[in-house]
């Protein structure tokens, strides 16, 4: 695994892993990014379970950064990406701590950005994959269809966390939303920027309903959500459209 992590030294990525309560799985997690990668930020977003204690323990060296109480996944990807641009990184790679990613599509992530620098990179899940829970399917293309009203363009899988982000690019991009909503939000307004959002094929486990763990609160994140997709489709017409035509002006100048 030395190349891929030259490779990814010397492009300048990181890794970042969001986490609250994942303790039965994100020991492993961490394990198998660090066979690809040196350089790990996990953000443990006010855990109550002993995730912190446990991270804290691994034999894997990380940067762990902590904070009481849990504040929202947004917030915990902000607070690593400040990190991240701190310590001088240009990409962050992001990634769930519940084991639903493979840490083994790191590499394709890093062949992408070196062909496209300062894209933002988000994976497409396969739609069919073996038990992967009917509500995602519905929302992810509900998701889907706002993002393409929003923004003029398409993308096959908009709410997977599995991504990298260009931090330089992005600038310190200031949210308005914290939680579950924020990877829409920092979706949508990278590409009023006319950052360019590729999207690349990778692998998911979902484990059997019995075994699941989620975090996801249906109806007030789906609230939150939908609040969100309407002050978007607003201010796609007052300032995402016009920003995204102004800068591709300037462009081609």
């Amino acid at each position: 695994m030395e190349d891929i992590r030259s490779t990814l030294k010397n492009l300048g990525i990181c890794v970042i892993i969001p986490t609250y309560n994942n303790a039965g799985t994100v020991t492993q997690v961490i394990e198998s990014v660090h066979n690809f990668c040196d350089d790990i930020f996990v953000v443990c977003d006010g855990p109550t379970d002993g995730t912190v204690e446990l991270v804290k323990r691994s034999d894997v060296p990380v940067n762990v950064v902590e904070y009481q109480p849990n504040k929202g996944k947004g917030t915990a990807l902000v607070t690593g990406f400040r990190e991240a641009l701190k310590q001088g990184f240009r990409y962050a790679i992001t990634l769930d701590s519940d084991g639903q990613h493979y840490a083994d599509d790191i590499p394709a992530f890093a062949k992408t950005i070196a062909e496209n620098p300062d894209a933002l990179l988000i994976g497409s899940r396969g739609l069919k994959h073996d038990n992967m829970p009917q509500k995602n399917t519905f929302a992810n293309k509900f998701s889907n269809f706002w993002f393409t009203v929003q923004t003029a363009k398409k993308l096959p899988d908009t709410q997977t966390g599995y991504r990298l982000y260009p931090l330089y690019k992005m600038g310190k991009m200031r949210l308005i939303t914290s939680r579950y909503e924020a990877e829409l939000e920092m979706l949508v307004r990278s590409a009023w920027r006319n950052i360019p959002i590729i999207p690349i094929p990778i692998k998911v486990y979902y484990p059997p309903q019995e075994e699941r763990v989620s975090f996801f609160r249906p109806g007030k994140d789906f609230t939150r959500i939908s609040i969100l997709n309407t002050f978007f489709c607003f201010a796609a017409i007052l300032y995402g459209y016009p920003s995204m035509l102004i800068r591709k002006l300037f462009q081609k100048n």
